[in-house]
């Protein structure tokens, strides 16, 4: 195609092949097809060609002054038909358009999209905006400059990721004034589907699920034009689609979702429009990434404090950080720790004939206050065996009072377990007894598994010889070994007593009578 223009008497030819032809003054960060400078009243840019099926339209880039077919104004009315000989008017400057309708506006045909495809295509970067129409190096630019300066903020104060895509389509919207609507899809990480998270106006959205397949797959923003013959359908209230862009959320490489404008009445998005919609999607990306690493991080934290639960909130609270640090690690260590084994006196028995649901009131009763008092005293709830309790001292962390600590949470123990069956009787509940062995020595402990399914356990026969002595106890008494009165002897009273095993044959114990004062 040849334009010949003239201003003051002085007259240009120029030959162009491009799908699409920007007619205006340059500025910098922003070049025009046809530079008509030095006519000042022509605007940066000004007007815009394009061809379509043989055809070629003009449309004004809301210029200052207007443009003019045959002396007809045109701003504001759309993309407008040019024949061959068609005089175009744009600002002090005449224009005459020279081409053949049977050929396209696109230099080579044959590689060139056709009326329905893309017409303009972006990098998914946020790139400087140029401004444009009469509000163009002003208002305009101030607008679009507002909207991603303050957007952040906004979306920075909703936790909700619906409500705030919600927001970002709801302040984009009017800023895109050719758009009339916008819609916003995230791919579900699971199951790949699109999912709808925000549209405007209310209704049915207006976006092609095709072409923002291939916004994403692409990995840039374009700009698309209906076809005649287009089979992509898409309605804005009772009329179809005509021109569209599409941006991808990007983070890493991976597309996330898309964000798409569309409008009906054929008004071409221009290239700043298409620059802030994909410097928007990104932000978009960047809001999704950071609520989802978020949700991530709320669910690992909540599931760590369920699988920390049996430790005490001093030992979780080291645990929860060494987790954050990289830590704990896989593995056991060899170490002295003391174990106190509790278990309820004739269980099988006292639960004969009782409802499910008073055996379960009693034991989630018993176990919470004893868990308490475990942990007042440092102790680690290894595990639940039916009406059983393993507890740790001395381990994961290191405890040099692990034996006193050890002493003092039986008693503590058998004082709650006391109180609450007093309690429970006079209310005609279910009640029991405990019985309670402690046991010392050395044990393998630590975090065993995999990094999948990580559990604290300790292995050794001291658990096994803590059993025994948990086994010999009445209810409502402590039973010790020898081996842990001699770290405990100045703070408790104690009598020896003779047990009898079924392995090890008679064993020495030493029965709890009352605790001392502190040494």
């Amino acid at each position: 195609m040849r334009i010949n223009y003239s201003f003051e008497g002085n007259h240009s030819t120029i030959d162009v092949g491009l799908a699409r032809v920007v007619i205006g003054r340059p500025k910098p960060g922003l070049a025009v097809d046809v530079d008509l400078s030095p006519d000042k009243t022509v605007s940066r840019p000004h007007a815009v060609l394009y061809g379509e099926a043989g055809q070629i339209f003009i449309e004004d880039l809301d210029s200052t002054l207007g443009t003019q077919v045959n002396g007809h104004e045109i701003k504001g009315d759309g993309p407008r038909l040019i024949r061959p000989g068609d005089v175009v008017r744009i600002g002090s400057t005449t224009l005459q358009l020279e081409f053949d309708e049977k050929q396209l506006i696109y230099q080579d045909a044959a590689s060139t999209p056709q009326r329905g495809d893309i017409t303009q295509t972006l990098d998914a970067q946020a790139l400087p905006f140029a401004g444009e129409g009469p509000r163009g190096e002003a208002e305009d630019l101030a607008r679009r400059m507002a909207l991603l300066y303050d957007l952040p903020l906004q979306l920075a104060s909703e936790d909700r990721i619906d409500a705030l895509l919600q927001i970002i389509v709801e302040r984009v919207l009017p800023v895109i004034v050719r758009a009339s609507t916008m819609t916003l899809l995230v791919r579900d990480r699971r199951s790949g589907q699109l999912l709808l998270k925000a549209h405007l106006p209310s209704g049915h959205p207006t976006i092609s699920l095709r072409l923002a397949q291939q916004a994403m797959e692409r990995r840039e923003g374009f700009v698309w034009v209906r076809a005649d013959n287009s089979d992509i359908t898409a309605v804005i209230g009772d009329k179809e689609i005509q021109s569209a862009m599409y941006a991808p959320l990007l983070w890493k490489g991976e597309a996330l979702g898309v964000l798409c404008a569309a409008n009906h009445d054929r008004r071409l998005f221009s290239d700043d429009d298409l620059r802030l919609l994909v410097a928007v999607a990104q932000q978009a990306a960047m809001a999704v990434v950071q609520r989802s690493v978020e949700d991530e991080l709320r669910v690992s934290a909540n599931l760590m404090a369920r699988l920390l639960v049996n430790f005490s909130p001093k030992v979780r609270d080291r645990l929860m950080h060494q987790a954050r640090t990289g830590r704990p690690q896989l593995g056991g260590q060899r170490s002295e720790v003391t174990i106190l084994m509790s278990d309820i006196r004739g269980f099988t028995q006292l639960i004969a004939g009782r409802d499910t649901d008073e055996i379960v009131d009693m034991l989630n009763a018993y176990f919470s206050a004893m868990v308490e008092a475990v942990f007042r005293f440092g102790g680690t709830v290894d595990k639940f065996i039916g009406d059983a309790m393993l507890v740790v001292f001395g381990s994961p962390e290191a405890d040099p009072r692990q034996h006193e600590n050890a002493v003092r949470a039986a008693l503590a123990i058998q004082a709650v377990v006391a109180d609450l069956s007093r309690s429970r009787q006079l209310e005609g509940r279910l009640t029991c007894e405990i019985g309670i062995g402690l046991h010392c020595g050395e044990v393998l402990h630590g975090f065993i598994g995999s990094m999948e399914r990580m559990e604290f356990t300790v292995i050794g026969d001291v658990v096994n010889w803590a059993s025994r002595y948990c086994s010999a106890a009445a209810g409502g008494e402590i039973l010790i070994s020898p081996q842990l009165h001699q770290w405990v002897w100045r703070m408790v009273r104690t009598e020896p007593v003779r047990i009898h095993t079924k392995h090890e044959g008679e064993l020495l114990a030493l029965r709890l009578k009352e605790s001392l004062a502190a040494s």
